[in-house]
């Protein structure tokens, strides 16, 4: 494929987009990676639009003509809004005119549809273009800079890649910076695994046979050291370390900057220090500095836009691709995912182990900042999250560096159907409020001990609801039209409508939400078939965003009858369900949204239950098939499987209820432990909780451990009680918890808060002790604080000096886990810790 001659048809992946006015005109800038490299697309000229109801066409455009506005072009187009009112649509030939326009007619109260979405975007989505682009370009030029060069291509012609089209290969570059407490730079790491530059000047003899082709770089503030490693590039002064940094990041010419909390860290203070040096920032592709935007929600987070380039947050991807973890420090999700740790010895005081390397030890802290980019290589390979971001754009439209983008993601997908089919898009705000959407069914548990538990998971339930009733923004209104004309009320349907909740009837036709569904959910078979868990966990996110879509506020389409015909509808297929199997005998102890828990008696064998398990499941897809098309006419698309068989099952009662005097004692919700192939799973209990102690989790597992397998547990206990009261378990009996607002808004003061409070006052009376080199940082908002329970009361763990209150641990870690299930074979924790307790 040649993509440097005009004219030709040529390919690229989309990394960034811009929109702005030159010479009082919009241009939409589009950077793609394409074969032969970078590729800077400009398309001049485009108009940006917005609609407004007919009925105030000529009053509009008077207060246009009146305010000196102005509108390049209006016109009566055939789209009407959702109340069925036709449109007239108003061009601006420059952004400056068309907001300005947008903010006249709202200070008049005329109503501008569509009003914010951006040009570049409106561009992207009338073409149904995601991310692999197709163009053709009238002119085309090779711009060379200094370190390397890209292709502009001008008077461009723009549309979806072909059916299939190859993903292009993006190039990585991970970034971490050293610096002091006050942002003094010490050093700049940077890596990429198996990477090959033509542009890069590597020569690194050292490699170990598994990375021959690394690029490891370290760019260090000081003197050249004998025997360094190689890695290491000495720079003079800070000036000169940003200088080379830029330099570098130009050579490699990577697509992506990946980190860790790099953005809002790394790159805001390396910002910061080319602004302090006057060096200009100049990392685009094109030499340009970036431009920085501040989450309107949250002045702590900025958003970083580069010409031609991307920067990935691991923190903030890993949350968009649905990992948890208790901490999202880079050392804990190392820990976690790859079993490696941070190159440092004391983690929680790691900053002064830094500077005191910086001083002293300029080799080690190399090795610990190219280690810290290696590590967060690794966990990017390790879960797949570039690509990940690439098929979630090419599904969506999002941006690649989109963080969340659920309601844009709906809102790229939806809004070019919707305009085909003659609408305009609503407002938000336009649906009916004042309806409360319930969330999803959890039943009543049935608390207990059991043998023989079966799991039925309705597969994609919320999905399949949207598929089967045919659930939809733009169905919903062709469907009241429907209902109204043929003067429904509540007949569950006729041949054009299905019903739904609240009032809500659905075109049986008339809809696309069911038909991008269905979509999405072949392609996802596809690679589940081609064990391609990326772009499987793409398109289940996605699918499952839906639901919450519609169901939010912030979206346009929202309308409560439509999230209401979900989780409403979801309600009466898991207690139908629910029905049909206890009048088939067995005992239904527990729902959740999706899932069925069933016990089927202690006498079944494994083999007997994974066949019954087997059974059920055709049963109540059969009957949820015939039971759809005798009532709406309709075929159901809901799917349960046989998910999981506990071969022991424990319920917990709610804390506080006497199992033993009260028969009828409430049993929990989204709480339970049980046996699947002999591994232990904990859903919502201590074990899975990060504000219990280590202790308590240890304790936990062991005692139901025993438990389930019915052997003695009294000397367990007794033995645990022993040992933590003789101080054996010290350093399990810490807390560790999140500082979730800032300290000041805290009116009741919790224990972690306290520990941060009195840890702060500790900080700042050594920071004054000018003996004292410590360099911690005071306790804030999303800060972690770890402390422990003392016979003072809370204190933080690394000021602690008191001796720890070991009737506290007993009484508040172990005492509430083991009444939770002893109660269940006849015992309590009392009785069998009694004499332990008042020995001490």
């Amino acid at each position: 494929m040649t993509t440097d001659i005009k004219n030709n048809i040529n390919s690229g992946f989309l990394l960034t987009r811009q929109v702005q006015d030159k010479h009082d005109a919009i241009l939409i800038t589009l950077w793609l990676k394409s074969e032969v490299g970078p590729v800077k697309l400009e398309i001049h000229n485009e108009l940006a639009i917005f609609f407004i109801e007919l009925t105030h066409r000529e009053k509009a455009k008077q207060l246009l003509i009146d305010q000196k506005t102005s509108l390049a072009k209006e016109q009566i187009v055939s789209l009407k809004t959702f109340k069925q009112n036709p449109v007239a649509a108003f061009y601006f030939s420059n952004l400056r005119s068309f907001y300005r326009a947008r903010e006249i007619l709202k200070l008049n109260n005329i109503k501008c549809y569509e009003d914010d979405i951006r040009p570049d975007d409106r561009f992207l989505m009338e073409r149904h273009i995601t991310a692999n682009i197709d163009y053709i370009s009238q002119q085309h030029k090779i711009k060379v800079l200094v370190d390397n060069q890209y292709q502009l291509a001008q008077q461009v012609k723009c549309k979806r890649a072909a059916q299939g089209a190859v993903n292009q290969h993006l190039s990585m570059l991970s970034i971490d910076i050293e610096c002091s407490m006050q942002g003094e730079l010490y050093s700049i790491g940077l890596y990429a695994a198996n990477s090959v530059n033509n542009n890069s000047e590597v020569t690194n003899e050292k490699l170990g046979s598994e990375e021959q082709n690394a690029f490891k770089r370290v760019l260090m503030i000081g003197e050249p050291q004998n025997g360094a490693d190689e890695y290491i590039h000495w720079q003079a002064d800070e000036k000169q370390l940003l200088k080379a940094f830029i330099k570098e990041v130009t050579l490699f010419d990577a697509d992506i900057f990946i980190g860790w909390n790099v953005i809002n860290f790394d790159f805001m203070l390396l910002q910061k220090r080319c602004d302090l040096h006057n060096i200009p920032f100049a990392i685009g592709r094109d030499g340009s500095a970036p431009y920085w935007r501040k989450n309107a929600n949250n002045e702590d987070q900025h958003f970083i836009e580069l010409a031609g380039r991307v920067v990935l947050d691991g923190i903030d991807l890993l949350k968009t691709a649905t990992y948890s973890f208790p901490s999202f420090s880079l050392d804990n999700v190392a820990q976690t995912l790859l079993g490696l740790n941070k190159k440092v010895t004391d983690v929680e005081n790691r900053v002064e182990e830094i500077t005191n390397n910086f001083n002293h030890n300029k080799a080690a802290l190399a090795a610990y900042n190219l280690e810290d980019c290696r590590l967060v290589w690794l966990i990017f390979e390790k879960t797949q999250l570039l690509a990940f971001a690439q098929l979630r754009a090419q599904l969506t439209g999002l941006a690649i560096d989109r963080v969340g983008g659920s309601v844009a993601a709906f809102t790229n997908l939806y809004l070019p159907k919707l305009h085909r089919s003659g609408y305009v898009a609503p407002n938000m705000g336009d649906g009916v409020s004042g309806l409360i959407s319930p969330g999803g069914y959890v039943m009543d548990s049935k608390p207990g001990l059991y043998s023989n538990v079966l799991v039925l998971d309705f597969k994609s339930l919320y999905p399949s609801i949207i598929r089967t009733f045919k659930i939809d923004p733009m169905g919903l209104i062709e469907g009241l039209k429907q209902a109204q004309a043929n003067n429904l009320n509540g007949i569950e349907h006729i041949d054009n409508v299905i019903s739904g909740f609240d009032g809500a009837y659905f075109s049986r036709t008339k809809h696309f939400l069911p038909d991008i569904i269905e979509s999405l959910w072949l392609e996802r078979d596809k690679a589940k078939l081609q064990k391609n868990a990326a772009l499987s966990q793409a398109i289940k996110i996605i699918m499952n965003s839906f639901y919450g879509v519609l169901g939010s506020t912030g979206c346009r389409f929202f309308d409560p009858r439509l999230s209401s015909s979900i989780t409403k509808r979801s309600h009466e297929i898991l207690k139908s369900t629910s029905v049909w199997i206890e009048a088939l005998g067995y005992q239904v102890i527990y729902g959740d949204t999706d899932s069925i828990f069933v016990s089927i008696g202690a006498e079944k064998s494994k083999d007997e239950a994974q066949s019954l398990g087997t059974q059920l499941q055709k049963y109540i897809n059969e009957k949820w098939q015939q039971k759809l098309k005798d009532d709406f006419t309709i075929e159901s698309q809901l799917d349960i499987e046989f998910e999981t068989h506990f071969t022991r099952f424990f319920m917990p009662s709610i804390r506080g209820s006497n199992v033993i005097k009260d028969q009828k004692s409430i049993g929990t919700k989204k709480r339970y432990a049980g046996v699947v192939n002999k591994k232990l799973i904990f859903k919502g209990l201590e074990t899975v909780r990060s504000d219990w102690t280590e202790l308590s989790k240890t304790f936990q597992q062991e005692l139901y451990r025993l438990i389930f397998n019915d052997e003695p547990i009294d000397d367990y206990i007794t033995q645990i009680v022993t040992e933590l009261r003789s101080g054996q378990h010290n350093d399990q009996l810490i807390y560790s918890k999140k500082i979730r607002r800032p300290l000041n808004d805290y009116v009741n003061t919790p224990p972690h808060i306290k520990a941060a409070l009195i840890a702060n006052e500790k900080i700042i009376k050594l920071s004054t002790n000018s003996n004292n080199t410590t360099h911690q940082s005071l306790y804030k908002h999303r800060s972690l604080i770890r402390y422990v329970m003392t016979l003072d009361g809370v204190q933080p763990f690394e000021f602690n000096t008191s001796k720890l209150d070991y009737d506290f641990y007993v009484e508040k870690q172990l005492k509430p886990i083991a009444d939770d299930i002893l109660p269940f074979i006849g015992k309590d924790f009392e009785s069998i810790s009694g004499n332990q307790m008042g020995l001490f």
